[in-house]
């Protein structure tokens, strides 16, 4: 079948509110699917790992296509476990619209949070889908009343789609009253002249008018429109199926006039090696074309292909709009770009801010364990999977422990190795104190010469790392020793005065200059580390340590004691809300010292106390609180060693100076 449109569409949700139930019911209504799977089951179409089948939780990101009204939909499967959020990120970064879905019983969970912050920074067109209205418990209408607040919608308007009658019973019934209409009337005419004329004067507005001044809205991420259903039963899967082709926008919107492709997902294959997730933003690329990737040389696709779950089929080509999977790029990384780079939806979700040293079961299982984990780096470039070739031990990032289960099972059915893990350490970061100088005259000994001058200054907590390249003249210093100051500066401060990345600062290229005769092509490499680190330690950098914001609730006669836990992490916390018996507290805690508090919450409370976190950022630690990190590779500090190495007359596989 040839589309006439196609819509890239996301599905997120907190764990367990449905999502992979939905995503069945889709592909099944769709007739993409003869019989609907069942998580329960362990035989759904997207949660094919056997880890996924076993656990009943999605832990990677699946993609699957299918039909409604002779238009293709690409939906992305995304987990809804916050330890996977980075699978979450780069799905996002490739949407057109996002189904959102809320249960209708645990109503709006600590992720639903961090989800929905992540899509209206990035203005997805978004619905909300309130699923298990046939649950006990379920509470539609107050959810809806209560969601605009809960996440912060910011003048946004949520607007009711449909009714429930006899919610949480076995004979409920989803409808659409009069209600609905006459308030989705009432809603539309704060945005279109045309329909408030008409409301205000009486007269039937055209029904054309009114689906294209809600369609315009949900575009334009005014209106967020609440659906509801219990997609176990495949009741109001029909509707939102068409709400996404009338009310979500198609790819058509963010097609180019050239050739431009999004790497978003990388898998292994051990016949194919490597494949490349692909959206297309413009141009076509078929089976064995040759394309540029940004680092390399040119590579051949050797075979393109269309997932639906973990099958798939060889298309031979894929075009604008389309998301597709390339073969045979065997360099290729997450986000890189072939063609012309387009605008990307960028949000940072996931923060891995504990790192675990990984131990096969026996040393002759090292390497390939090495060999493993940098596969799955691949796969999730937040693992930063590092060799520390003097101590033999092999470093990975992770977010929580479920994270380290999940590697834990896939390097067993994967690569048949199993692998021991220590205690989660804190990811400490650094940033510079104050504004201040890095200046580095690296003339001898000859032939050399390369003078770098950077200024350094502090940014807001949160802001990263901003480079100026300035505007140091040509006959200065060559662009391309330019270039070779940029690449270095980002390669280098991933290990400050403190041991720790450096981050939050702004580093501008005041002056830079080269020799004709004496500069060779890499001191610019051998000068920037050194220019890096004397002007951190002369300024001095700050220790930054990650905090979790936290949501805690329990039965009241435990206030006392948990406000005394949080104080005593050093947390800090709102004034506790009562409701009834039990109350709930939103507090600020350090990672260091909260890592086992959800443990010893259900010891306190017999289990009943409930514990939600979500990454708040990076504060300030005093020195004494946190720790150093051991540096890694030579120290650009001590300039005859680190001119050495960089020169060549030393290595250390730890450390690269580009």
């Amino acid at each position: 079948m040839t589309p006439d449109k196609i819509y890239n569409i996301g599905i997120l949700a907190h764990v367990d509110a449905g999502k992979t139930t939905l995503t069945e019911q889709l592909l099944y209504l769709s007739g993409a699917l003869r019989k609907a799977g069942s998580v329960d089951s362990g035989d759904t179409h997207t949660d094919w790992l056997p880890i996924e089948r076993e656990r009943g939780i999605s832990v990677r990101s699946a993609q699957t296509t299918f039909f409604w009204k002779e238009k293709q939909i690409n939906l992305i499967d995304t987990p809804g476990h916050i330890d996977f959020a980075s699978e979450v990120e780069r799905s996002l970064a490739v949407l057109d619209g996002v189904i959102l879905i809320v249960s209708a019983v645990e109503g709006v969970q600590s992720y639903t949070e961090n989800l929905w912050q992540a899509i209206s920074k990035l203005k997805l067109p978004t619905i909300i889908f309130v699923n298990k209205v046939d649950r006990a418990g379920s509470a539609f209408y107050e959810l809806c009343d209560s969601i605009p607040k809960l996440l912060s919608f910011d003048g946004k308007r949520l607007l009711r789609m449909n009714d429930v009658k006899n919610e949480g019973l076995k004979n409920f019934e989803v409808f659409k009253s009069d209600d609905v209409e006459e308030k989705m009337i009432e809603t539309l005419a704060d945005y279109n002249d045309d329909i408030a004329e008409g409301y205000l004067s009486g007269e039937k507005i055209d029904k054309n008018i009114i689906e294209n001044a809600l369609k315009y809205a949900v575009r334009e991420q005014s209106i967020i429109p609440a659906f509801c259903g219990a997609a176990q039963k495949s009741i109001g899967v029909a509707e939102l199926l068409d709400a996404i082709v009338t009310l979500l926008p198609s790819s058509d919107n963010k097609i180019t006039d050239s050739l431009s492709a999004t790497v978003f997902k990388i898998e292994h294959d051990k016949t194919m090696g490597k494949i490349a997730h692909v959206r297309m933003y413009g141009g076509e690329l078929n089976a064995r074309d040759t394309v540029d990737l940004e680092r390399g040389v040119p590579q051949k696709i050797t075979q393109i292909r269309k997932f639906n779950g973990q099958k798939y089929i060889d298309i031979g080509s894929v075009g604008a709009g389309d998301i597709a999977a390339l073969c045979g790029l065997s360099s290729v990384k997450v986000m890189d770009t072939i063609g012309t780079k387009n605008p990307l939806n960028d949000y940072r979700l996931a923060n891995p801010f504990l790192s675990v040293k990984v131990s096969p079961s026996n040393e002759a299982e090292l390497m390939p364990l090495l060999s493993a984990l940098k596969e799955l780096s691949d796969e999730d470039p937040l693992l930063d999977c590092k060799w520390e070739k003097s101590e033999r031990e092999i470093i990975i990032s992770i977010t929580g422990q479920m994270q380290m289960e999940i590697i834990s099972s896939l390097l067993k059915q994967r690569y048949n190795l199993s692998a021991s893990f220590s205690e989660p350490s804190v990811i400490y970061k650094e940033t510079p104190r104050s504004s201040g100088f890095g200046h580095e005259h690296y003339t001898m000994p000859k032939p050399c010469w390369a003078i770098v001058r950077l200024n350094f200054e502090p940014l807001a907590r949160g802001s990263g790392v901003v480079y100026d390249g300035g505007k140091v003249p040509n006959n200065t210093c060559f662009y391309r020793y330019q270039e070779h100051i940029r690449r270095s500066f980002f390669a280098n401060i991933a290990q400050g005065p403190l041991g720790w990345e450096v981050t939050d600062f702004k580093a501008t290229l005041e002056y830079a200059e080269h020799h004709t005769i004496h500069t060779h092509p890499l001191d610019f490499f051998v000068a920037t580390p050194m220019a890096i680190m004397n002007g951190l330690t002369n300024i001095g950098t700050t220790l930054l340590e990650p905090f979790l914001k936290v949501r805690i609730s329990a039965s009241a006669e435990y206030l006392g004691k948990i406000i005394g836990d949080i104080t005593m992490m050093r947390g800090e916390f709102d004034t506790p809300v009562m409701i009834g018996d039990s109350f709930t507290v939103e507090a600020f805690l350090p990672v260091a010292t909260s890592l086992d508090y959800p443990v010893r919450l259900a010891t306190l409370t017999h289990g009943k106390g409930l514990f939600f976190s979500s990454f708040d950022g990076y504060r300030e630690c005093p020195l004494e609180l946190g720790k150093t990190a051991k540096r890694r590779g030579p120290n650009p500090l001590d300039r005859a060693k680190w001119i050495l190495y960089a020169r060549g007359a030393m290595t250390d596989e730890n450390y690269s100076i580009m």
